[in-house]
């Protein structure tokens, strides 16, 4: 599945499609650059989805406060139950390094598309 066949998956969801970038996460990403952003994503995929049975599984993702965080919950990426019901990943194991990689592209081009598309 293609990036963008997933957001036309996600855009089908009235929960998913809810979530926006506020004009502060704009002026955050503006601040931090897109580079330190895809910094804080990989570091959040690897502390709170890549072991096989994260702390606090279900609930380890605020819905807000960063940018990446509203794209986890936008992506169906912010726990290991949604990664099972929308991408069929399966729980249990870790995340190797090229599907933290994938998430973390997701992420990305989320926040870069959420991003244009509020200015």
């Amino acid at each position: 599945m293609t990036i963008e066949e997933a957001f036309e998956r996600l855009g089908r969801s009235k929960f998913r499609s809810q979530f926006k970038l506020t004009a502060a996460d704009r002026a955050y990403i503006e601040r931090v650059g897109l580079a330190g952003i895809e910094q804080h994503a990989t570091d959040f995929v690897r502390e709170r989805l890549a072991p096989a049975f994260p702390q606090n599984d279900g609930r380890q993702t605020p819905m807000r406060g960063h940018p990446a965080f509203k794209a986890m919950h936008a992506t169906a990426m912010c726990c290991r139950g949604c990664m099972k019901k929308w991408w069929k990943v399966a729980q249990g194991k870790p995340l190797t390094p090229l599907q933290q990689a994938k998430v973390v592209k997701m992420l990305m081009a989320w926040i870069q598309r959420a991003s244009e598309i509020s200015k």
